[in-house]
């Protein structure tokens, strides 16, 4: 189980990796990727349900 002491380890290793200045740029590129994933499976989600292939038409 990782406790409060393993985070702040990793954050400041994290942050001595990469430095302050590139941090905020690599949330908002894997906030923009989350949202992209999360668009495309609505994306899928709606596709089955417009061609008919939900579960009320398979019964």
């Amino acid at each position: 189980m990782i406790g409060w002491p393993q985070i702040v380890l990793i954050a400041v290793v994290i942050l001595l990796l990469f430095g302050g200045r590139k941090i905020p740029e690599l949330m908002r590129g894997l906030g923009s990727g989350i949202k992209e994933f999360k668009d495309a499976s609505k994306d899928e989600d709606g596709e089955g349900k417009a061609n008919g292939n939900d579960e009320k038409s398979l019964k």
